[in-house]
């Protein structure tokens, strides 16, 4: 079986299981067995370029790392009236709400795009950013997608049309610091694996902090007024390691075919519906 009905072989039974170029970027990072007898590197100014990995941290089969829905209280999110609607109208197959696989109305499981943010909270995985003069282009491995991030000064449109991935652009807070704005973005998507909605009116705020040569930290702020009473945080310096520049970044594509693969061996049959 191809790799991506894997992904979403693991993904989706443990619920059942529990029930319920870059610019300035050349040097490689740090051998490990130098890297524990010296301090790390300094982080090159104005450059998050590099091919970077968040490690299993970064998929997050239950909401994002700083807010997954694991049922506690402090992880509840401030919804309004109408964001409470919205999502009890989601059925996710993770999380406290999970429903069995056949019965998820989740739009990625049937290859809708992810969209931003949930890009940076669901299946993060191998990351490459790569920078130019006018923009910071960002390439995910988790269905193969890439953005733009414009930084040539222009302001985010007052009307923008409804993208997948919405319309972003980003500065520099400081010398090590980037911070990407983006809108735009299409509500036919989650936020998150757990089904937490959001408006067209939806801002997100990136910040990807170079802590060093070998390490960025990505925090990710949710600002939705329609769905969410306040802002809330939904990573908190997720950490990535460097890897070579010479890393190949092997594809995880969305496929139809390995979909009604899955459902036939795994999501039907929890179901009750059989296979077809």
């Amino acid at each position: 079986m191809r790799k991506f009905f894997l992904v979403w072989t693991i993904a989706l039974v443990p619920p059942l299981m529990l029930a319920p170029l870059a610019l300035a970027q050349t040097a490689a990072p740090q051998q490990p067995a130098a890297a524990e007898n010296q301090k790390p590197a300094p982080a090159p100014r104005h450059d998050i370029s590099g091919i970077w990995d968040p490690g299993n941290n970064g998929i997050q089969p239950l909401g994002p790392r700083a807010m997954p829905d694991d049922g506690k209280p402090e992880h509840q999110l401030p919804y309004t009236p109408l964001g409470l609607e919205t999502l009890n109208a989601h059925k996710p197959s993770n999380g406290v709400r999970s429903v069995l696989p056949g019965e998820t109305n989740d739009p990625v499981v049937y290859c809708d795009p992810q969209g931003i943010p949930r890009e940076d909270l669901y299946e993060l995985r191998t990351t490459q950013i790569i920078q130019t003069p006018l923009n910071v282009v960002v390439l995910y491995q988790f269905g193969k997608v890439w953005r733009a991030i414009w930084t040539d000064g222009r302001d985010l449109p007052k009307d923008p049309e409804p993208r997948w991935y919405g319309y972003s652009i980003g500065k520099w807070q400081d010398d090590y610091t980037f911070v990407a704005q983006t809108t735009g973005t299409d509500d036919r998507t989650w936020i998150d694996r757990a089904g937490r909605p959001h408006s067209a009116d939806l801002r997100v705020e990136e910040k990807f902090h170079r802590v060093d040569h070998d390490t960025l930290e990505l925090s990710v702020t949710i600002d939705d007024p329609k769905m969410y009473t306040k802002p809330w945080v939904a990573l908190d310096k997720l950490r990535f390691k460097l890897k070579p520049p010479n890393f190949d970044v092997r594809e995880m594509l969305c496929s139809p075919s390995e979909f009604q693969e899955y459902n036939k061996v795994i999501g039907n049959p929890a179901t009750g519906k059989g296979n077809p």
